[in-house]
């Protein structure tokens, strides 16, 4: 009796692991490559052994064949990694926003190493994304993205057959939300920058000797800059709002 209840137990938690851990692979936060490996494993640990005790109702018993067994652990890996790219596509937004930024202000070379999107981004996508994440943290926004975790097994129960078709409409609106969010928030910047290189062009036209670009891409680089500054509180605040909205799909009334 009491070997049967271990194995219940340790097949429980590896089975609430595999979730829980694949989305800990993703979430924003979470899963930058600053933070050491081994804390990543210890709050996955730690997260799947307080989940465990809570979701035995619901949790299927151990399949007797391996086949059966292999597709479960599958479906929770799908389950997972469905949820953590639905976190980082919404963060994804704030390195589209950056990444128009940079490329309208004359700073889309200022090019520095982005531990967020692990990868060589523009400066600006890197401080936008930064704050982003942040935020997140300061805001407790991390606590609705593990609720998201924990509400997705009303969801999406284990043992159940997966709505791919859901899932896949799921990410590719995701998709679009979060590129269409990142035009929203440069869109200021990209107003500024026609309207300022449409004036320099006229200019150049009426003043064929004056070296326009001399001192046209300095003032514009200023401009855009000032720009952010006096902007960036309204789109990071904007930013919350659609990423908390983006959390709603997984998260119950």
């Amino acid at each position: 009796m009491l070997s049967e209840l271990l194995q219940l137990n340790l097949f429980a938690f590896f089975l609430v692991f595999f979730r829980v851990g694949t989305v800990m692979m993703l979430l924003p936060g979470f899963s930058a490559a600053y933070i050491n490996i081994r804390m990543r494993l210890i709050i996955a640990l730690g997260m799947t052994l307080m989940l465990t005790p809570l979701l035995l109702d619901i949790l299927p018993v151990m399949p007797d064949s391996a086949l059966a067994l292999t597709l479960l652990i599958i479906a929770e890996v799908i389950i997972g990694l469905v949820i953590g790219l639905t976190m980082r596509i919404l963060l994804g937004a704030l390195q589209t926003a950056g990444t128009l930024i940079a490329l309208v202000s004359s700073l889309a070379n200022a090019l520095i190493q982005d531990h967020i999107a692990e990868q060589q981004s523009s400066l600006l996508s890197a401080f936008l994304g930064t704050l982003g994440v942040v935020l997140l943290f300061v805001t407790d926004m991390h606590h609705q993205m593990i609720r998201a975790v924990v509400e997705s097994y009303v969801l999406f129960q284990p043992g159940q057959s997966l709505p791919f078709d859901d899932f896949s409409e799921l990410l590719s609106r995701r998709v679009a939300d979060s590129f269409r969010l990142g035009v929203q928030l440069a869109s200021p910047f990209i107003v500024i920058s026609i309207i300022f290189n449409s004036g320099m062009g006229i200019l150049g036209r009426l003043m064929p000797a004056l070296p326009v670009f001399f001192f046209a891409m300095p003032l514009l680089t200023l401009t855009q800059i000032v720009l952010l500054g006096a902007a960036l509180s309204t789109m990071l605040l904007y930013f919350l709002e659609r990423f908390e909205d983006g959390m709603f799909v997984f998260l119950g009334p």
